[in-house]
């Protein structure tokens, strides 16, 4: 893969990853029979690719080396036959987990601290292969990020021009204890997030505030190229 044509956007490398898992869950899900018949451990070492084009391979690890992108698990046929089905292919679902996330970040090499941030959120968000496998999460997923930053609040834009996203997307995908949707308070009044109301984080401390407690409003938010709430600045106000 050329590097100067691969993904490099946190959008771009986001629906890359997507459709790398989406082919490695179908793979140890809905084609799970074919799947394990491939895996004949009298062959050689053999790895589990999902592709972007959404399309799921098993086949022997590139031979170049270094590799244009992190190889996944090598050998996985090996251990077939030695253990508990199930148990095998949920060892395969934690590498393949390991391996998404590491193309993720090797694709996202020359994103900054807050795109990076940005970019784990949007791939935490989606149950793990393992989750999936293993029956710990359904296998709906939440919206992508196509549909699901269009959920309700509101963005403002950090120092380097990024949109940070809301303190919580609207959860249409999988279930969440109760306790993680009140998580985040407002710095300022401690009350609870809500999807209706403009919210703005802070910089500085990181921080969620309700835009009305800190006097801030959507248009304000789109000129602030770093927003500083009330303690910080006055702590950085100070000699």
């Amino acid at each position: 893969m050329d590097m100067a044509s691969s993904p490099r956007t946190v959008e771009e490398i986001f629906k890359d990853y997507s459709a790398r898992r989406t082919a490695v869950i179908r793979a140890l899900t809905q084609d799970v029979d074919e799947f394990y018949g491939l895996c004949d451990p009298d062959k050689d070492n053999l790895c589990l690719y999902g592709h972007p084009n959404e399309a799921w391979e098993v086949t022997l690890p590139a031979e170049e080396v270094p590799p244009e992108l992190p190889e996944p698990a090598l050998g996985i046929n090996f251990a077939r036959d030695g253990m508990n089905r199930r148990d095998w292919l949920s060892l395969v679902a934690v590498h393949s987990d390991s391996w998404l996330v590491s193309v993720a970040f090797y694709l996202g090499a020359r994103l900054n601290r807050n795109e990076r941030k940005r970019l784990f959120s949007l791939i935490n968000d989606l149950p793990s292969v393992f989750e999936v496998v293993t029956d710990r999460k359904p296998v709906k997923d939440k919206p992508t990020v196509d549909s699901g930053s269009k959920s309700r609040g509101s963005t403002k834009r950090s120092s380097d021009g990024q949109v940070k996203s809301n303190p919580k997307f609207v959860d249409e995908g999988y279930e969440e204890d109760e306790d993680e949707h009140n998580e985040t308070l407002c710095g300022s009044c401690g009350g609870n997030y809500n999807a209706d109301e403009f919210w703005i984080c802070c910089d500085i401390c990181e921080r969620w505030f309700h835009g009305k407690c800190v006097k801030i409003t959507p248009a304000k938010a789109e000129s602030i190229k770093q927003y500083k709430c009330p303690s910080c600045s006055l702590r950085r106000g100070r000699p």
